[in-house]
This record gives C-alpha cells, structure tokens and sequence, in this order.
C-alpha cells in the first residue's frame, strides 16, 4: 500500500523528482553544523522509494511496459550524492574551525568536559595511525559534528583526518542506501518499508555512540 491513509502522501510522491538529490546533498552538508537535520532518515527513505521503484520497473518489463512506473531517484547517483555531501561537509567544517580554533569554538570545547574527552581521544587516535573513532563518530548522534569541527580546532593534520572522513562517508552512506534498499525490496514504497530501515539506522547510531562513550581500557602493568 503505497497511500498513508488514503490521504496521497505516499512515499513515491515525496520522493519524485531530481530535486531529492539537491536535498538529500544540502541536508547532509548542513547537519555537521545543525545535527538536528534529518539527512540519514532522508537517505534511506529516498533509497527505500529508488529500490521499491526499480523492482516496479523490472516487473513492469515483464508485463504491460515499464511507463506507469513513477519517477523516483536511481541508488548509484543517491549513494554518490551522499558520500560526497558528507567529505564535503567533513572538510568545510574542519577548515572553518582551523581557521578559528582559538575562538568561540575552541572556547567550548574547552569548557565541556565530554567534548574535551573526545578531543583528546581523537587526537591519541589519529596519532596512532586509526580512525575508527571517526568512522564511528559518523553513525553516532552528534559525533561527524565533535570529530570534524574537533579535528580543526586541535590543530590535526588533514593529511591524517580526511582519509578516514572520506572512508566513513563511504561507510555511512553506503549502510543507509543499503538499508532503504532492503526495505523497498521486502517492503515495497510503503511508510512501514522506510521506518523499519530508519529503525535500524538509529540503532547503529545508538550502537556507535555506546562504543565511543565507554571509557578506554586500563593499560596493563609493565611486567
């Protein structure tokens, strides 16, 4: 069932069109600043309705021609769009706060104890040669915003900060194109087939901000 009560709002229709890939890019771009944006629920609801739409089509192939199938956006260019948004968003929010690492930013930073934290463990991190912790600060509420915006205000090398953005980018967006694709395909364009997907976004969302609260391990004793 492609209508929410009969009402029209069916997830096709507020999908269609190419604009959703200006606004799935523009959302992602945006919500490192503004984490409240929904850029993940649109990602993968825009996916559910692509892939619920590409199966239509493949359908329609094989019976009476694939012309009533209604426009919705292709996965390829959707998962694109989203990996690129989100390095682009990486780099702006890094170089503004490099920029002004000494300012009001690094000034709250400094004040609260959890964002400290973090910032230092993200520098041990990336010192080290790792940045799981930035692949999972992308999944985490909140945490592409603490560990781009922490990366310019410390000072850290973009030679050892982007690469690992660009991998986590790749990650996310491919998890949630991934999921709205499972969705439209067990589901179909329906509301039920985007909100399981949503679901276990939040889930991996809550999932990498446990891992990244828990307090580091003691380092053993020397023997």
């Amino acid at each position: 069932m492609n209508v929410l009560d009969g009402t029209g709002w069916s997830l096709q229709s507020l999908t269609s069109g190419p604009w959703i890939y200006a606004a799935v890019t523009t959302s992602i771009l945006l919500d490192v600043f503004l984490p409240v944006l929904p850029s993940g629920i649109l990602v993968v609801t825009a996916a559910t309705a692509a892939s619920a739409a590409s199966a239509s089509a493949a359908g329609a192939l094989g019976t009476a021609g694939a012309a009533a199938v209604p426009y919705a956006p292709a996965l390829l260019p959707l998962l694109l769009c989203a990996a690129s948004a989100s390095v682009l968003g990486d780099l702006a929010a890094y170089r503004l706060a490099r920029r002004g690492g000494d300012s009001r930013l690094g000034r709250a930073v400094a004040r609260s104890r959890r964002l400290s934290a973090a910032q230092e463990r993200l520098g041990e991190t990336l010192e080290r040669g790792g940045g799981l912790l930035v692949v999972l600060a992308r999944f985490a509420p909140a945490g592409r915003s603490v560990v781009s915006l922490g990366a310019g205000a410390t000072g850290r090398r973009l030679r050892d900060f982007l690469p690992w953005s660009a991998l986590a980018a790749a990650i996310w967006a491919t998890y949630g194109v991934g999921l709205g694709w499972l969705g439209g395909r067990w589901l179909g364009a329906t509301w039920l087939g985007a909100c399981v997907p949503v679901l276990a976004l939040f889930l991996a969302g809550s999932l990498a901000a446990y891992v990244i609260r828990r307090p580091a391990a003691a380092p053993a004793p020397a023997g």
